[in-house]
Parts: C-alpha cells; structure tokens; sequence
C-alpha cells in the first residue's frame, strides 16, 4: 500500500483550474520518512526560479533509522521534475493571471516514485467559500432524498 499524503485545505481555500503531476527531488532518508507518511503539505507551493520549478515550505520530517551525518533539513526547498514547456506555462500562468501553484498530494506511483500533484489555483474569497458549502449540502441532500426514495 502506497502512502499518500493529502493537503485537505487546498480544494476548500483555492479554485483549481489545472491539476499537473511531477516528480521530486529527494534524498534516501526522505523517501522513507515519506514511505511512513511523515510529511505536512498544508502549508507548501510550488514556485518557478531560473527557469526551474520549486517545491517550498514541504516539511518532511527526518528519518529516525537514518545515520546522523545523512540527515536532512526538513523545509528545504525541493526541485520538481518537469518538462520545460510545462514549466513556461505555469510560470506564465502565476507571473500574468495571478494563480498560485498549490500542492494538491504528494503519493508514491506504481514503479515506486514520489510523485506531487501540483494544481493551478486561484484564492476564493469568503463569499465563494460560502456557495460552495451550500451547493455540497443540497448533493448531499439530494443524494440521500433519493437514496430513501428507493
């Protein structure tokens, strides 16, 4: 079984207009602390610079079994892996539209690789929050009206 490690908030505080998967650069003691799910993405973006993409503020906590001169600092900064053309175009999206590049999950794919699910996001506002919230109660209620209706 995979471990995935989900930003639960990114969906509720952002419009996600675009969902792009990519890999991470990690080191051997994060890859296990990530295996044992050790991770906190809440707070985490991704951000272009010099051409590269960037995972910032991901903290993944040091691995406990791991010898003391291999340890990792935990917020550093991560390069993602990803196609420069994909890279120009969520650049362009966040330096001209105003988006934000939020980290959506962090999961392992079936070779074993650490993946992160980058969305293009735009911030709601307080009054989005609220429509949202009423329109998943009225599917929900409506789901169960016809689940009873059967």
């Amino acid at each position: 079984m995979s471990s995935v490690i989900l930003n639960r908030r990114a969906r509720r505080d952002y419009e996600i207009t675009d969902i792009v998967e990519a890999g991470v650069e990690l080191t051997g003691s994060e890859v296990k602390s990530l295996r044992l799910g050790k991770a906190n993405i809440g707070d985490s973006y991704a951000d272009p610079r010099d051409g590269e993409m960037w995972l910032i503020n991901c903290h993944i906590s040091e691995y406990s079994s791991a010898q003391k001169d291999i340890h990792h600092s935990p917020l550093r900064s991560r390069k993602l892996l990803l196609h420069k053309k994909q890279i120009n175009k969520l650049s362009g999206s966040v330096n001209k539209q105003g988006y934000t590049l939020v980290v959506m999950k962090i999961f392992f794919n079936k070779k074993g690789y650490v993946k992160v699910e980058i969305g293009l996001a735009k911030g709601k506002k307080l009054h989005d929050k609220r429509a949202s919230e009423k329109r998943k109660d009225w599917e929900r209620q409506k789901q169960r009206l016809l689940r009873n209706k059967k």
